[in-house]
């Protein structure tokens, strides 16, 4: 396996409000491009953030069991074997087109804590929005995460 590099954050680019199931993250995903998947072997994603704060984690086996955290997701094209990924419902405004860092409360809580925690025990993981990566040009995940993560104690 090659070597971690990166723990990616993402958004759902969602309406603000609007809560995502696993379910419809991995029809986006794993479903067939005839009906309305991408086609993918595994979902995009390692967890997600639901709006009450709940983590989710969304890559399992077929025993429906957690599988290794650095398992291979589809989160961001060139990158996927080096990065883990992880989501939060939300990031566009209410009309569904403007990026916009819709975090409820306990998503910030829930993040803070996931990525505090995922720092310190993996303190050589540079920590990056989806847009930060090299050729990527999409709002993802709709908020200045270098800024965020010096906001919460963070300095990469």
């Amino acid at each position: 396996m090659a070597r971690m590099k990166y723990l990616v954050l993402h958004c759902t680019a969602t309406p603000e409000g609007r809560e995502v199931s696993s379910k419809e993250i991995r029809h986006w995903h794993t479903d067939p491009v005839k009906k309305g998947g991408r086609g993918w072997k595994q979902v995009g994603y390692t967890d997600l953030f639901h709006l009450d704060g709940t983590v989710e984690r969304l890559v399992k086996n077929n025993e429906d069991a957690e599988v290794d955290p650095w398992e291979v997701t589809n989160g961001a094209a060139g990158y996927n074997s080096v990065s883990r990924h992880v989501v939060y419902a939300g990031g566009l405004a209410k009309d569904g087109k403007t990026a916009k860092d819709t975090r409820t409360a306990a998503q910030l809580k829930a993040m803070t804590d996931y990525v505090r925690d995922f720092h310190e025990r993996f303190p050589q993981i540079k920590i990056v929005g989806h847009r930060d990566l090299p050729g990527v040009n999409k709002a993802c995940p709709s908020f200045d995460v270098k800024a965020w993560l010096e906001s919460i104690g963070i300095r990469q």
